[in-house]
């Protein structure tokens, strides 16, 4: 039977970064919701471990999400991670109180001190920074645990039972905050579930293209395709899977970077799959037309874009047994709401209309569950070239989402210009290794400037770039002085109606990546 963990759902923000920390240790995780899988199942489908994941809830609460008691008797270790932690105290008899005060609350990047003859840290410093979120307290910890971390102000940061196999922490290892974070999710795997560690990308790749070849069968299937790195590599995986019986609809809507459009074109030119290019600009715009709210922007696209396919689709007679798939990965989900966990910006592909949807057999998304590096790493393991695996990250709704206010056709060809200067001094700095996303944003904000020794009121572009692995937490990049004066400079000189750049130093989080 497959080595596999099962990360239990309960509508933190973090929680497929949790399974995707677990297959970066070459073991399978599946996510189910808390609710959706009983201990019987639990059994049956042969787990190795179980982690419990956080969430904006108090387990003290009536309405709060609770796991059947069951569970603890099924000889499974499991891992509690902030709540996942709460939870496992409240449930075993120890008792989960809002804090009194608060230095009990903890939140951010925290000092903290670890005993290291727990199997959770072997290995370990004793001291490191983990990352903090939660304003609850354990006031008492279960019989039979015992606190082995803590931090200045909190005794019980990290309990244990070793006896069972039961380990909470009230910190988030598995964000990159926490300095030794993927140590610890990597013992409790090893030293504590004595996993093996045989899965790898190669086996998904061939166990989704298997999947999907099943389950399309002699059906056809219809792809929006963004010309992105994500559903480029759907579009690959489609074609492993059913070869010809793939149409990739490229939307071009007017809001893609410089030279974009026909770059995507020209690389799919090259597949043997059915593209077709629809240029789409006017009927975006207008219906863009004084919109000002991003939410407004990002669902206004996210409709159009799915009508617009559908168009296209039905010059092709498409049938109940056809099949609709999309690039989506885990940050467009969570972040647009999935489960319990707030919406945080809307993403194009999970706004399409229900009478688009309704025209198929089944939305496809088999990507849904990996992160940006993890759909790289699926590329190359599907024979993709390197310039379309780590063509840099671009969201759905384009340029118009980097626009501040509304979209017209002068703000896109401003954007454009200066959005396509900064990518060329970052590549021609040798800055791409540090930056993982960088472009740029027009603001609605107008400042004075002198240009020609005359007054001018003109717009104010912001430069962003930041450096992760993930997307889920990034930090702003530290890009040298000196390229980013030779950016402002050119960008200045070379682009009508800008007069000011700064550049955001704002990390994710507070921020987001993007800005709207």
């Amino acid at each position: 039977m497959e080595e596999k963990i099962l990360v239990l759902d309960f509508g933190g923000q973090y929680n497929q970064l949790i399974a995707r920390r677990v297959r970066e240790q070459r073991v399978y995780a599946e996510i189910r919701a808390y609710n959706r899988i009983t201990p019987q199942e639990i059994q049956a489908a042969g787990y190795k471990g179980i982690i419990f994941t956080g969430g904006p809830n108090s387990v003290y609460l009536d309405d709060s999400p609770h796991v059947d008691p069951a569970v603890f008797k099924l000889g499974i270790p499991v891992l509690g991670i902030c709540y996942g932690c709460q939870l496992m105290a409240h449930t075993l008899g120890g008792l989960v109180t809002a804090a009194q005060d608060d230095s009990a609350r903890e939140y951010g990047k925290t000092e903290t001190c670890y005993d290291t003859s727990c199997a959770l840290f072997k290995g370990l410093p004793q001291q490191g920074i983990s990352w903090m979120s939660h304003g609850d307290y354990m006031a008492k910890v279960p019989e039979g645990f015992a606190l082995v971390g803590h931090t200045k102000a909190c005794p019980n940061v990290a309990i244990a039972d070793e006896k069972r196999g039961f380990y909470g922490v009230q910190f988030h290892p598995e964000v990159n905050h926490t300095q030794y974070g993927a140590d610890m999710i990597r013992n409790f795997l090893y030293e504590v579930c004595h996993v093996k560690g045989e899965w790898t990308m190669d086996d998904f790749c061939q166990r989704t293209v298997t999947q999907l070849r099943q389950k399309i069968g002699q059906g056809r299937v219809l792809l929006a395709l963004s010309g992105g790195v994500d559903s480029s590599v759907l579009a690959a995986l489609l074609a492993e899977a059913v070869g010809d019986q793939l149409t990739a609809v490229f939307v071009d809507h007017g809001c893609m970077r410089k030279n974009e459009g026909d770059e995507v074109e020209s690389a799919f030119a090259k597949w043997n799959i059915h593209f077709v290019r629809v240029n789409a600009q006017e009927r975006f715009l207008n219906k863009l037309k004084g919109v000002t709210d991003p939410q407004a922007k990002r669902r206004i696209i996210g409709a159009e874009f799915g009508y617009v396919f559908l168009d296209e689709a039905l010059k092709f007679g498409i049938t109940k047994e056809d099949f609709f798939a999309q690039g989506t990965i885990y940050p467009d989900v969570i972040e647009s709401g999935a489960g319990d966990a707030d919406v945080i910006k809307s993403h194009h592909n999970k706004l399409l209309p229900k009478e688009v949807v309704e025209q198929f057999q089944e939305v496809l998304e088999p990507l849904d569950h990996l992160f940006k590096d993890e759909i790289r790493q699926l590329g190359r393991e599907l024979g993709l070239p390197e310039y379309l695996v780590s063509r840099q990250p671009f969201p759905g709704p384009g340029l118009a989402i980097r626009i501040l206010g509304d979209v017209t056709r002068e703000k896109l060809d401003i954007l454009r210009e200066a959005d396509a200067i900064f990518r060329e001094e970052i590549a021609n700095s040798g800055c791409t290794d540090i930056c993982s996303q960088y472009f740029a944003v027009l603001t609605n904000a107008k400042s004075v400037g002198v240009m020609g020794d005359g007054r001018t009121y003109e717009n104010t572009l912001v430069l962003r770039s930041v450096t992760t692995d993930d997307f889920m937490t990034a930090e702003w990049t530290r890009i040298p002085y000196d390229v980013l004066d030779r950016v402002s400079v050119r960008i200045v000189n070379e682009v009508p109606h800008i007069n000011r750049i700064v550049y955001d130093i704002t990390s994710k989080p507070p921020a987001t990546v993007e800005w709207e």
